[in-house]
């Protein structure tokens, strides 16, 4: 039942062979990091909440471009492997607070001056972030952005089996019937609710039955390893 249910949903293989699921929450995104090297813009942007697949789609996109990738606090190193020798770039987390923002408009125009792309993510818009520099402000509204939003029914009931499946937790449709309406509907706290309801379980030496997730849940236990998690 689980692999049947995952693979109700197209999926792109990255590292370690996960996948991606794919589902209207997050198609856009997908079909941004498919549609290389036909970018128009070669300036990107993947914004999405925590948990919601951004460093995937990244790795994914690293593997099909051979892209560096650079943290935000690492631009400089960015910009001299660019001078050395240009290629395709990865920027992960802009918005975490730690971006340079001479460096990241530097690097902004190099890309476009030395033609090759940059893809950035963060969890925000770009018109989100606290940036100061009026011009990397310019640069950044002048990039292709694409938005990834908290999932729909379909793919977090896909992600809910796979997470399940992931710890070799044998659930039953029921339990995904049962937690569904009654969880926060975000990447964030299905993985929360998986491993909250695995560690139970493990404890009290029991299945994932749907009696025992209304009373893990009833419990309050998921809740508290969101927000320990958060």
């Amino acid at each position: 039942m689980a692999a049947q249910l995952v693979l109700q949903l197209p999926h792109i293989p990255a590292f370690g062979g996960e996948d991606f699921l794919v589902s209207a929450s997050n198609e856009t995104a997908a079909r941004l990091v498919a549609s290389w090297p036909d970018w128009v813009n070669p300036i990107c942007i993947i914004a999405g909440p925590p948990g919601s697949g951004k460093s995937h789609l990244v790795n994914v996109w690293r593997a099909r471009s051979s892209a560096q990738a650079f943290s935000a606090a690492a631009i400089k190193d960015a910009i001299t492997a660019s001078l050395r020798e240009p290629g395709p770039i990865a920027v992960e987390n802009a918005d975490d607070g730690a971006l340079d923002e001479q460096a990241a408009f530097h690097l902004l125009n190099l890309a476009r001056e030395r033609r090759f792309d940059v893809l950035i993510s963060g969890r925000k818009a770009p018109g989100d972030w606290q940036i100061t520099l009026p011009d990397l402000r310019s640069r950044l509204r002048s990039a292709a952005l694409v938005c990834i939003e908290e999932p729909d029914e379909a793919l977090l009931r896909a992600v809910l089996v796979k997470l399940f499946a992931d710890r070799q937790l044998a659930v039953g449709p029921d339990v995904i019937d049962y937690v569904m309406p009654r969880m926060e509907r975000s990447m964030a706290a299905a993985e929360a609710l998986v491993e909250a309801l695995d560690k139970a379980a493990l404890a009290e030496g029991k299945s994932v039955t749907r009696p025992f997730a209304a009373k893990i849940m009833a419990a309050g236990q998921t809740r508290s390893l969101r927000e320990t998690l958060a």
